[in-house]
């Protein structure tokens, strides 16, 4: 990971009129709790940690270890705020600072998708991690089922580098993976036509 301070992924990036990332702190726990235990059957479908998501002490763990990651220069958690209303968080999972790349992951509450939301943060989140960070390569991973998430890597021009078998473990169940990526120069291209 890079020494500079200044490298760390931003705590707030600006999306568009009324849509933020902010990076979570505990002040979030509540309402982030909140959030989820009203989407809880909803986000079930796909996410592997509703069952260890209890109680706003739960969320206060789990945001605590975020930020013990950001820290270390490992990833960085936000909410998703529209108006200032918490709608769904995104993450930078994983970054590996000695190969220059990343990994994201991002959850939306119901009555929020279908509007773009979604696609506009990885976008910002993406535009953050090739200009300002200097990152190379940007991942995301989907159950192959997961059509909604696979279409939103489809949209920004992230190639599908493969399945994985049985790569997640979904309460009672494996789900198979599927990897997509794209690169800066990639993304710039993209951008520029």
């Amino acid at each position: 990971m890079p020494s500079n301070d200044s490298l760390y992924p931003s705590t707030k990036l600006h999306v568009e009129d009324g849509l933020n990332l902010l990076q979570a702190t505990l002040d979030d726990a509540e309402e982030l709790f909140a959030v989820v235990d009203a989407n809880r059957e909803y986000l079930r479908e796909w996410l592997p940690w509703l069952d260890g998501t209890n109680n706003v002490d739960d969320e206060t763990s789990f945001i605590v270890s975020t930020l013990e990651e950001y820290g270390r220069g490992g990833g960085v958690l936000y909410g998703i705020r529209l108006e200032g209303n918490l709608i769904g968080t995104i993450s930078l999972n994983w970054i590996d600072w000695g190969n220059r790349g990343c990994g994201v992951g991002y959850w939306l509450a119901k009555d929020q998708t279908g509007n773009g939301y979604a696609t506009k943060s990885c976008i910002r989140l993406m535009e953050h991690c090739f200009d300002d960070l200097g990152l190379h390569r940007f991942v995301l991973e989907a159950a192959t089922d997961n059509f909604p998430s696979r279409t939103i890597a489809e949209n920004l021009g992230m190639r599908l580098e493969g399945i994985t078998k049985d790569r997640e473990w979904l309460y009672d169940h494996y789900v198979d993976g599927a990897l997509y990526a794209i690169t800066a120069p990639e993304w710039r291209a993209r951008v520029q036509d």
